[in-house]
């Protein structure tokens, strides 16, 4: 008889949370070359090079943060090392990212060829976790370089940023060609959407193979009605801080830029759409109206776990400035009953680490105009969504879906998403029981504060394996980065 072949590494007694199951089950996990190869209970130690005992935690499949900027606020090589250290330590196991051409990220214009080899060269080494991104194509000579991004490089999803059309990252703007680096005969317009849909198209029918993962995500505010209110909302004293911002950039935008984009989809048979960080009632009521209108459109929806803790009352004001905004109560419990309804296809962080000294005006710090947008918190993502989803009742296997299986199926992770034999032995040990303080020193990120200070959260991580490598453990990120980059085709 030949021997028992042994395992890398077994780990025991692990509550294990899949997103197809509704049982929880106790067992144990075998892992081979970075891959769950056996899962059953009561494994012999004996078979297994390595054993971790998981103390009977719930384990869920690393999550999957689909929504992140590494590289916006400082330097990609370093934000890549930083904010995926806090992404391990949050049980993100798989990071996302958006990027484009143009101010900020790494501050230049021109072709993607030469682009986008210079993002994946400041990549590699840098990453905690594995990695992939999604592209804008800003300039109209993107559009044709989406075949080359997607066979060269593997990228399959994209994405425009509706309210760039005449709106800045942070407010009114009226030199978009230099915000952009494009030429001052284009325009980053409804048109040009309408073209990068086109684009997408023919890269569909190209690659018939890859149909199901190659989408279009959209930030959807129309630029014309934030300017607008943004005049009317600075003028009036009787609003300020999150309430003022909140109704400079009102509900309405979002559901008319929805609109619009939804037409456009069903104009150009752009077939699979991503509607991002969905934020108010109006957003999802328009998102889900557009579903119904157009059938045929695969329409994915999604919400950050900051609108769905923070409201326009949370008293870290200037931290919590983010596009669409944090939006007020009601918006809130909408956007909660939408995720209980099945309505929401995943939750992310949209991760954009912006220090302190960046965030807010030093002459004027409570001045919602002159702080930057966007946040950091991936290091939250799982904590937050177990902690509030838990108190509405929301099971396991949901959260297991929208944190790690939805995404990972629309991006075309196929070996992300599901504790299984044959998946990356991508794992998170959480703690159901254990409540803890959100406090920014306590995390990995260099943002140095969170808008979700002070904030009790029930449920935190233990344990984060990366292909079977334990890469987090009892408050410490271990070892170096050994994320991967993940081609999509």
């Amino acid at each position: 008889m030949s021997e028992t072949p042994l395992l890398d590494k077994i780990i025991k007694n692990v509550r294990v949370v899949r997103p197809h199951q509704d049982v929880i089950e106790l067992l144990d996990l075998g892992i081979q070359d970075g891959k769950f190869a056996q899962i059953a209970p009561n494994i012999s130690p004996d078979t297994g090079r390595e054993v971790f005992d998981g103390k009977n935690l719930l384990g869920f499949p690393g999550v999957v943060d689909a929504h992140m900027h590494i590289g916006i606020y400082q330097s990609l090589d370093k934000d890549a090392v930083t904010e995926t250290k806090a992404a391990a330590m949050g049980g993100v196991t798989t990071s996302l990212n958006y990027i484009r051409t143009g101010q900020y990220y790494l501050n230049k214009g021109g072709s993607y060829q030469d682009f986008f080899p210079e993002v994946l060269a400041l990549s590699a080494g840098n990453f905690f976790v594995d990695y992939s991104y999604h592209i804008a194509p800003i300039a109209s000579q993107h559009i044709d370089e989406m075949p080359l991004l997607f066979e060269e490089h593997g990228v399959s999803s994209f994405k425009i940023f509706m309210f760039y059309g005449g709106y800045g990252l942070h407010g009114l703007s009226d030199q978009q060609n230099l915000f952009l680096m494009i030429n001052k005969e284009e325009r980053y317009d409804f048109a040009h959407f309408e073209f990068i849909m086109r684009g997408l198209t023919r890269l569909m029918e190209k690659h018939p193979e890859a149909r199901d993962t190659i989408s279009l995500s959209l930030h959807c505010e129309v630029a014309e009605i934030l300017n607008a209110y943004t005049k009317i909302v600075e003028n009036d004293s009787s609003l300020s801080g999150l309430h003022a911002y909140s109704a400079a950039r009102p509900p309405h935008s979002e559901g008319l830029a929805i609109c619009i984009a939804s037409y456009l989809a069903s104009e150009t048979n752009c077939a699979n759409i991503n509607l991002l960080h969905l934020s108010s009632r109006k957003a999802m009521e328009a998102a889900l109206t557009m579903q119904t209108a157009f059938p045929h459109i695969n329409f994915r929806r999604e919400v950050t776990v900051g609108h769905l803790l923070l409201d326009v009352d949370t008293p870290n004001t200037i931290w919590a400035k983010v596009n669409p905004p944090i939006r007020p109560r009601a918006d809130v419990e909408y956007l909660w009953q939408a995720v209980l309804n099945n309505q929401v296809d995943w939750i992310v962080s949209d991760h954009a680490c912006c220090s302190a000294e960046q965030k807010r005006s030093a002459k004027n710090p409570n001045n919602i105009w002159l702080a930057k947008s966007g946040f950091g918190g991936t290091e939250y993502l799982l904590s937050g969504v177990f902690s509030e989803g838990s108190k509405r009742g929301m099971s396991y296997n949901q959260m297991a879906k929208l944190l790690s299986w939805n995404p990972s199926r629309r991006f075309g992770l196929l070996e992300k998403g599901d504790i299984a034999i044959g998946y990356d032995a991508d794992l998170v040990l959480l703690d159901p029981n254990e409540t803890f303080v959100v406090r920014a020193a306590e995390s990995e990120s260099q943002q140095g504060y969170t808008p979700f200070e002070g904030m009790e959260l029930t449920g935190r991580v233990k344990s984060t394996f990366l292909r079977g490598n334990l890469i987090y453990n009892n408050g410490q990120v271990l070892g170096s980065p050994t994320g991967r980059y993940l081609k999509r085709n």
